[in-house]
């Protein structure tokens, strides 16, 4: 009797330990040492009421600070919002309704839906073509793009976009990664384009994953991490307490009659 009954015991914890692993461990699905061809990234576009930098560099300095507006000093590779105090140091192009900038002397500049290497080429040109700076070097940075990542995280907020594209992943691992309540399977991406508003479901127990429209993401999504039933019944004070001392009185009543069976 009483090793029918220690395997039992030992049949559900194991039982309960996979589970468990099922419900945590990411990538489940993949296949190791099998290459499979990556898809292009997809770089972020600016769009109508983006804020860029755009400075132009040439051999004649005095030249080339005709095209620059004044005060332009963007902090590259700052984490979040927060992270840092602009003191109203920067200064940038912001995309009007019509996706427009108005560029210095070049004037209206329509940029919506390029990508930070295509404004650069696009302002480049036009200075060549209009015999105004013979040897341009442009640079065009993101000022004010973001993306929000809530829920189950360790680290929830805003962060920066300072790069060409920012996939799901790396968004994860800035906010510190999925805490242990966090369900896997239960990743929303929220995301606003052309006037509507779209969520999408992701598994990142999946390798799925990597061929979601969302695994590369746009300024202004937002990335939500549901929690899991034993987060969700932590919601209040009262049903913290009232939860944990039942669940300690019925781990102790378990272990009680459990001794009792084995010892008896």
């Amino acid at each position: 009797m009483r090793n029918r009954l220690l395997y039992l015991f030992f049949s559900l914890s194991l039982l309960s330990s996979c589970n468990t692993s099922k419900e945590i461990i990411y990538f489940q699905d993949v296949e190791v040492n099998n290459p499979k061809v990556i898809a292009p990234p997809k770089d972020i576009t600016v769009q109508p009421k983006d804020q860029i930098s755009i400075v132009v560099s040439s051999k004649d300095p005095e030249l080339a600070a005709l095209f620059n507006l004044t005060r332009v000093q963007y902090k590259v590779g700052l984490t979040g919002l927060n992270s840092g105090n602009n003191n109203g140091e920067i200064s940038g192009y912001t995309l009007d309704d019509k996706g427009a900038i108005d560029f210095p002397v070049l004037g209206n500049l329509t940029v919506a839906g390029m990508t930070r290497s295509q404004i650069a080429a696009l302002v480049k040109q036009r200075l060549k073509e209009e015999n105004l700076v013979n040897d341009p070097v442009v640079t065009v940075e993101f000022m004010n793009l973001s993306f929000s990542v809530l829920g189950e995280v360790k680290t929830p907020g805003k962060y920066n976009i300072s790069k060409d594209y920012i996939t799901l992943l790396e968004a994860i691992s800035m906010a510190g990664d999925l805490t242990i309540y966090g369900k896997r399977d239960a990743i929303f991406v929220i995301r606003e384009e052309a006037g509507e508003r779209v969520t999408h479901w992701i598994d990142i127990r999946s390798c799925d994953l990597f061929k979601s429209p969302v695994y590369y993401l746009k300024q202004n999504d937002v990335v939500y991490v549901q929690p899991n039933k034993v987060r969700a019944g932590q919601s209040t004070l009262n049903e913290n307490s009232v939860k944990s001392v039942g669940l300690w009185i019925s781990i102790g009543s378990f272990l009680t009659s459990l001794g009792v069976l084995l010892f008896k």
